[in-house]
């Protein structure tokens, strides 16, 4: 298992690689402990055993690797009984190498690692299968955060965070590709009808008080006409 997990440090595939391994090692380490318990009368003569050197090489290998596999998370990625990756987990590595392979398959022999150049048909053509990878690992999130209980079950396994990571940097940092947001059009209309607000206000209230203004100067004038008949009637 040491070995599996050093060769699969980078990029990071332990747990879809090493899980036979994992799961023969804690098989292993059941049979010992049932072995040692069982020639013994004493219930403590397994733990006695087992820890009775300085080192307890058995249950520091078995604590560490146990502490490894829990903080990967691998549990989320694979089956029930861990004989395998769940369907989802196989699904988003499908997806993953597909992006891969539409990444190296548009860049038409460009080395990643010179200068800057035009990525346009890499962003255009893999726009699709990119954006599928971005859903579906979304979902997986929302769904393992709705059923996780745990601090380390509100985190996937690191095998899927650790392909996704990779595959964010090179869209975005390398190709400088952007995701289009399906919620452009409605944040821009809502936007816009806050932008405009202001002016709607300060256009009515000025109408509002020319309107006053004139419905205050129209009696006066009136007034001054029927005075100017009285005066004319009065000297006639």
């Amino acid at each position: 298992l040491t070995g599996c997990l050093g060769r699969r440090a980078r990029p990071v595939r332990l747990c879809q690689g090493c899980h036979g391994h994992y799961r023969r090692l804690l098989a292993q380490y059941d049979s010992i402990a049932r072995a040692v318990g069982n020639s013994s009368e004493s219930h403590n003569c397994a733990k006695s055993i087992l820890t009775s050197d300085r080192l307890q090489i058995v249950v520091t290998l078995s604590e560490f690797f146990n502490e490894t596999w829990e903080a990967a998370n691998c549990a989320n990625c694979l089956k029930n009984n861990s004989e395998g990756l769940s369907n989802s987990t196989e699904e988003f590595l499908d997806l993953f190498n597909k992006s891969l392979t539409c990444f190296e398959h548009n860049l038409q022999g460009q080395a990643i690692d010179l200068s800057p150049n035009n990525y346009t048909e890499v962003c255009k053509n893999c726009n699709e299968t990119y954006t599928k990878l971005n859903d579906l690992y979304n979902h997986l999130q929302r769904m393992n955060r709705q059923g996780g209980e745990s601090a380390h079950s509100a985190h996937l396994c690191i095998d899927v965070e650790d392909a996704m990571n990779i595959t964010r940097k090179l869209w975005s940092r390398t190709f400088n590709c952007s995701l289009p947001c399906s919620d452009t059009v409605p944040v821009i209309a809502v936007s816009s009808f806050i932008l405009f607000l202001p002016i709607v206000f300060y256009l009515s209230s000025f109408l509002h008080s020319k309107q006053k203004k004139r419905i205050l100067i129209l009696p006066k004038r009136i007034q001054s006409n029927a005075n100017l008949v009285n005066i004319q009637e009065k000297y006639s």
